[in-house]
């Protein structure tokens, strides 16, 4: 049978047009998916770029190594997989307060641009807590470390991970995440990604990292630099108290500041400390701040003279303290062990209910001040530290079990106010800072008001050395038949030491010297008092015994507990000496001490008597008093100047202002005074001349 050329061409056709038909279908059925397979994420043109890994990843609650195979069938719905995005937490995504493992899948497609890197990495922001990443079922990277030695860092304050996955080509990208238990203060929103990873070129992915890292030092500078001022106030406070120890402000300023310092150094500055270690560390850090505020307040408000206040005060910190290191004891358990997890949990929102509470203790301290007259700076104080401490109370107290009661309150008061230069302003940051310029307007004005009263108390001490130069003679009356010296160094603006040289009859001298208790203003003030009475018992008596008892009669409950050494001495024309001592060492003569008897010091008991020694005086003789400041200087290690110097001194008749200079070169310690007498030799007077 013939075919017509014509006809025989169309059937050629027609069967062409059937093969290539049938290999178009073939080829579309190859390259469609299969019912139910997971979606492949296709990123075409691929170079210097980034490309987000969003859209549905395939995720599975539990543990098991073996999905970490490209071939595993991780289909929705097939053995536990399901899908969700990576732009979110699993917490908000139908997984809420889940803990433990869970895994991530995502099936990736790669075109590259031309010129593109040959090598791809990988960036993942913020991930609860720690993960490994596997591309191809090989691991290429992880964060912290999982069960059954945990480590996980704190997540607020972790900077974005960068990762590479080697040479491009296609794969299966796995991620093996370790959610830990739950804080107190966790909401069941938690657990996996935050925001989608970033996939791209090596360089793509340093330089967003470094823009991530930017961003946040950018949006942190007012927190660093109200921190920094917490530090340099603390500084300065602590070295103010260091120098004067009655400056307690300053000592509970500096404790104040302390606790937002350490919590920077903790989790402020992206320090690699683990989350445990972090948290363990902060919560004392909170009972710091919170003591040294209430004791601040307890001294600006001038409650501190109520006895039974300052009390509550003590216990009430004790008792912060307690708690909040304890929670912090517990913060650093391991609380991925399935029989410690409920104990600690629950202990941890007991101690975290009692300090809590305690925050609001300075609301009391400012009620108990409303009533007081105080200066507008110390208002400010109150009222800042009110609003610090009710913002804190309330967003504190309102998290815990927020996953049970679904409270927004807290977030609310966490929410930004504004922002200025990228830094967010929140009414906690505001009060804050309120609270740290109202305390240092507080500190400024009390140090301004002190340093009056120290200027008015050094003018008093001043007007009393001027006083006390007054009765310590400068220049001595004559002596007949002795050389006198005196010399007389305070350790202070005023001192303790005294003596009296007073002229008596028949060309006799009373020589008066002695150390009261105590320095400062009581001292001199009983100085003066001794001295009156010297001048006045002179009067009618030039006996030493005597005048000792006299001074004594005077001077009993008039100390306040203190007493007064001193030795009297009476010095004739002659050479005869005649002393009494009321507990006052001994004289030396030539360099030999003198015994004297030891009686009591003056103002210890009532109707004390005295007892006289007296001695012969030769020419060249030389005596020396003294007070216990020149015993009694003590070197920079401690050696005191001591007997034997004391001994070498003397023996060389050094002079009052000799030896006054020996106890202040070997360092003085004490008020020190020193009186020495040389016995001059008789002379003859000449025979008068007559005219013949």
């Amino acid at each position: 049978m013939k075919v017509r050329p014509r006809i025989a061409t169309q059937l050629a056709t027609l069967l062409a047009s059937l093969l290539i038909f049938s290999g178009m279908v073939r080829t579309a059925i190859a390259a469609a998916p299969e019912a139910g397979t997971a979606p492949v994420l296709e990123l075409k043109g691929l170079g210097k770029g980034l490309a987000p890994l969003d859209g549905p990843w395939q995720f599975h609650v539990g543990d098991d190594l073996l999905w970490t195979a490209p071939w595993v069938n991780d289909t929705a719905g097939q053995d536990g997989w399901e899908q969700i995005s990576a732009d979110k937490t699993w917490g908000v995504q139908g997984h809420p307060a889940m803990t433990g493992y869970a895994w991530y899948r995502k099936h990736i497609h790669i075109e590259t641009a031309p010129g593109a890197a040959a090598d791809i990495a990988m960036l993942i922001r913020h991930a609860d807590d720690a993960y490994e990443i596997y591309w191809n079922g090989e691991l290429v990277g992880k964060n912290g470390k999982l069960p059954p030695k945990p480590l996980y860092y704190f997540a607020t304050s972790q900077p974005a991970q960068t990762f590479g996955l080697g040479p491009i080509r296609d794969g299966v990208l796995a991620i093996r995440m370790w959610k830990a238990p739950l804080n107190s203060f966790n909401p069941d929103t938690m657990g996996g990604f935050y925001f989608a990873p970033l996939l791209g070129s090596p360089e793509a992915i340093a330089s967003r990292k470094a823009e991530l890292d930017y961003n946040w030092i950018r949006s942190r500078q007012f927190a660093f630099g109200l921190n920094a001022l917490y530090a340099l106030l603390m500084l300065l406070s602590l070295l103010t108290w260091a120098r004067n120890r009655q400056m307690k402000i300053a000592c509970w300023l500096g404790v104040f500041c302390m606790g937002p310092v350490w919590g920077t150094l903790l989790v402020g500055l992206r320090l690699p400390f683990s989350s445990d270690f972090a948290l363990g560390w902060l919560q004392p850090s909170f009972a710091i701040s919170d003591v040294g505020l209430w004791f601040l307040l307890l001294y600006l408000l001038k409650l501190d003279n109520r006895p039974r206040l300052v009390e509550l005060v003590r216990l009430m910190a004790v008792i912060q303290m307690v708690a909040t290191c304890l929670d912090g004891l517990i913060t650093m358990l391991d609380w991925s062990k399935p029989w410690l997890a409920p104990w600690v949990q629950g202990a941890d929102a007991v101690l975290t209910a009692i300090f809590t509470v305690q925050e609001a203790f300075p609301l009391l301290l400012v009620a108990l001040a409303i009533r007081k007259k105080l200066d507008l700076s110390r208002w400010l104080v109150a009222a800042a530290a009110f609003l610090s401490e009710m913002f804190q109370v309330v967003r504190i107290a309102s998290q815990q079990g927020e996953r049970y009661t679904h409270w927004t309150i807290g977030e609310k008061i966490g929410q930004p106010l504004f922002f200025i230069n990228g830094n967010a302003f929140t009414a906690q940051v505001l009060a804050n800072s309120l609270l740290l310029v109202s305390v240092m307007y507080a500190v400024y004005e009390f140090l301004q008001d002190t340093g009056k009263q120290q200027a008015a108390l050094q003018q008093e001490f001043q007007n009393a050395r001027e006083l006390q130069q007054v009765l310590i003679p400068e220049e001595q009356p004559e002596t007949p038949g002795y050389l006198m010296s005196s010399a007389y160094q305070p350790a202070s603006e005023v001192g303790g030491d005294f003596y009296q040289v007073v002229e008596l009859e028949a060309g006799a001298t009373l020589v008066v010297l002695g150390d009261v208790s105590g320095k400062g203003l009581r001292a001199a003030m009983a100085v003066s008092l001794i001295i009156g009475t010297v001048r006045t018992l002179a009067e009618t008596t030039g006996s030493p015994a005597q005048i000792l008892a006299g001074l004594n009669r005077r001077l009993v409950g008039r100390l306040q507990g203190g007493f007064t050494t001193a030795i009297a001495v009476r010095l004739d024309a002659d050479g005869k000496c005649t002393m009494a001592s009321a507990g006052h060492p001994g004289p030396y003569r030539n360099g030999v001490e003198v015994p004297v008897v030891g009686d009591l010091p003056l103002g210890l008991a009532p109707n004390q008597h005295f007892a006289e020694k007296t001695l012969q005086l030769e020419p060249g003789d030389h005596l020396a008093l003294y007070t216990d400041g020149l015993l009694e200087a003590r070197n920079p290690t401690g050696e005191l100047f001591g007997f034997n110097r004391l001994t070498t001194l003397f023996a060389g008749q050094a002079s009052a202002e000799e030896a006054v200079q020996a106890a202040i070169q070997f360092g003085q310690d004490d008020d020190v005074t020193v009186l020495t007498l040389t016995r001059l030799a008789q002379t003859r007077p000449m025979p008068e001349l007559t005219a013949v």
